[in-house]
């Protein structure tokens, strides 16, 4: 089990169970679109990214993304980072039909997957990059300002298992999280003649 000392902020109560089950964090759930009216909610993840940190793991479907982007907004001062689920699609066993962009939520992840994508938070774990990747360096590998950037990017993220619909801030945040940039520049380019080929 991953021992993470930050708060994990969730959309639902069964996303906040499967993340339970790979680790020891404080976890608190949003309620989904709750989070936009409940003053006190937005007040209590305030006052956890100020005093703990707080790792935001929504959906990665555009629901997801939009209560990722408000509780960044929220947070204020306080700390936060990111964790992306991979795009996988399916359905959720307790429910009947799949999501509205078919994508499995946090509660579909295999406990394995979860744990891959919370290891890098995990006590113990590599420290924040001392040389991180920029936007610069999206720019010089033409994932950024290009005619193909947007389909670099999509391709970068499918390898990475990082949502394709984030913004290339986004994932600048989500690449310096899992991996050193020489791992970012050894990956970018065992696939950069893909990016020239769309």
């Amino acid at each position: 089990m991953l021992h993470i000392t930050k708060a994990i902020i969730v959309e639902g109560a069964y996303d906040r169970q499967r993340v339970e089950e790979v680790c020891d964090a404080y976890c608190f759930a949003t309620g989904g679109f709750d989070v936009f009216a409940d003053k006190e909610k937005r007040e209590f993840i305030r006052r956890l990214a100020k005093e703990k940190g707080i790792i935001v793991l929504t959906d990665s479907d555009r629901a997801g993304f939009a209560i990722r982007a408000h509780i960044k907004s929220i947070a204020g001062e306080g700390r936060v980072l990111h964790a992306y689920t991979p795009e996988i699609y399916g359905k959720e066993r307790r429910k009947a039909k799949p999501s509205a962009e078919g994508k499995l939520g946090v509660e579909g992840m295999e406990p394995e997957t979860l744990e891959e994508v919370l290891r890098p938070f995990a006590e113990g774990s590599a420290p924040p990059p001392s040389d991180p990747v920029t936007k610069r360096d999206l720019f010089e590998l033409g994932l950024a300002g290009g005619r193909n950037s947007a389909g670099g990017r999509r391709r970068l993220c499918e390898r990475l298992g990082i949502p394709s619909g984030i913004s290339a801030n986004a994932l600048i945040e989500a690449i310096n999280a899992i991996m050193t940039k020489k791992q970012f520049y050894r990956i970018v380019n065992s696939i950069k003649l893909d990016f020239t080929s769309e």
